[in-house]
């Protein structure tokens, strides 16, 4: 979404590329609790249909520009995977390399959400899945959600089963949109004052 939309534009990018994913379902809860807000331009990216690139292969492919593109005019980013062997996804990680050397990621917010099949959740991916994206330049917002057990909290259709756990999920969306509000609006809107001298219109203060 452009500036001039004076909207704040969320990706959230689902990790998982399985039929009926439980991190589709997840994502799904947090661009419902994004579109809630009038100010919000929520989308969600798939990386497993764009046929991305091994790093190195083909920088200049279509499906890489088209999904820097993508990240790059957002305020704020989502990053949902499930948890694989005690780490991140490799379609996660894929992501990542095909979002630019330096990244497009860099200086953006960015909250984190990770399901898994097992009791403990998915912490280590997480941990991991920081480790990463803190290494580009972003900025990891704290309170990442993991989701254990996560073919017990959603059925098959994608209906949530714990109204705890839906609250949790849709806690990522809004966190990230407080840290917007809280730490980047003001911040453009001084810039934006200073640059024109002029008071701006409350409805252009947010970030693309």
């Amino acid at each position: 979404m452009e500036k001039s939309s004076g909207k704040i534009r969320i990706v959230v990018i689902n990790g998982s590329g399985r039929p009926g994913n439980y991190t589709g379902m997840a994502c799904a809860l947090v661009l419902d609790e994004l579109r809630k807000h009038p100010l919000v331009s929520a989308e969600l990216i798939e990386p497993a249909g764009l046929h991305l690139p091994f790093p190195g292969a083909d920088p200049g492919s279509p499906a890489t520009k088209q999904l820097q593109q993508a990240v790059a005019s957002a305020t704020g980013v989502v990053l949902a995977t499930p948890e694989y062997h005690g780490s991140f996804s490799s379609i996660m990680k894929l992501t990542i390399e095909n979002l630019g050397f330096p990244s497009v990621l860099a200086g953006k917010p960015i909250a984190l959400i990770g399901v898994a099949a097992g009791s403990i959740g998915a912490i280590k991916s997480l941990e991991h899945l920081r480790g990463v994206v803190s290494h580009i330049g972003a900025f990891v917002l704290p309170l990442p959600v993991s989701v254990a057990n996560v073919q017990k909290v959603f059925d098959r259709e994608g209906h949530i089963l714990d109204p705890a756990i839906d609250k949790l999920i849709r806690s990522a969306g809004r966190n990230l949109l407080d840290y917007i509000q809280q730490h980047l609006c003001p911040k453009v809107t001084l810039e934006r004052l200073i640059r024109q001298g002029v008071v701006a219109d409350p409805a252009d203060t947010v970030p693309a």
